[in-house]
Parts: structure tokens; C-alpha cells; sequence
């Protein structure tokens, strides 16, 4: 793997590119999530389904990205506005399988985050305990 052995090097600026996507992506989310995002929002089941769910598949539930493909709760400012509760999804960014297991996918995904490859380098046991909350369902 990639990541074992290359120097991976990250410092989020807050830029917000990790919190874009395409017209068919989503934020995976766990019930428990889920129930954590609207009680911060203080909304009722039926209004939080309704405005920010996609049901993807009978076992996943996300939440929707807004039609120029940002997530809903990314301020104005590029700022997180559920940062507190923000689903696993997030909190693990960029330590995700499919971005540290091989140089090539890493790099791609560099040309989209400008914290990636910024910054000191990261522990392997921190990039490990990412991978393993981020692989966790």
C-alpha cells in the first residue's frame, strides 16, 4: 500500500473542495449520524428527510449534494456548518482507502485538494486509525 511507505503530508486550509462532487455523489451517514445532524439543526425527521436525504440503496442513506454539486451544509464562507456532528465520511478526509492505497489515485485527488501533500507528514498510526474509522460501517 501507498501510504505505508510514501512521507503523506496534509494541512486542511479550508478551501471546501473536499466537501464538492458531482451530481451523483453523496455524504454516506449512519443512523446515528443522521439523528446527530438534525438535532444540531433542530428539524423534524419529516423536514430533514425531505431537504437533505438520497436514499442511495437499501443499505446506504446519504446525505444529498445541491444541484452545483456542493454538500448543503458548506457555509458561504467554505466553512462547515455541522462541523461538530459531520458524518465519518468527512471527519476521516483524505485518509480514505481509495485515495492512499496507490501514488496515482493520491495524486489526482492532490490536484483537487490543496492541502494534500501540504503541511508536515502525517504518523502512520494517525493515517491508520483514519483508515480503520473510515472502512468502519
Amino acid at each position: 500500500m501507498y501510504y505505508q511507505h510514501a512521507r503523506l503530508r496534509f494541512e486542511c486550509t479550508g478551501c471546501g473542495a473536499c466537501c464538492t462532487g458531482g451530481a451523483d455523489h453523496y455524504v454516506e451517514t449512519s443512523a446515528t449520524e443522521r439523528a446527530a445532524i438534525r438535532a444540531f439543526l433542530k428539524l423534524s425527521p419529516a423536514w430533514f428527510q425531505r431537504r437533505y436525504l438520497v436514499r442511495v440503496d437499501a443499505d446506504t442513506t446519504g446525505l444529498r449534494l445541491e444541484h452545483n454539486g456542493r454538500c448543503p451544509f458548506l457555509g458561504v464562507d467554505s466553512r462547515c456548518r455541522i462541523y461538530s456532528v459531520r458524518p465519518r465520511q468527512c471527519r476521516t478526509y483524505p485518509w480514505w482507502p481509495e485515495l492512499v492505497e496507490n501514488k496515482r489515485d493520491w495524486t489526482e485527488e492532490a490536484r483537487r485538494c490543496e492541502g494534500m501533500n501540504r503541511g508536515t507528514t502525517v504518523p502512520l498510526s494517525t493515517i491508520e486509525r483514519s483508515l480503520a474509522r473510515a472502512r468502519k460501517k
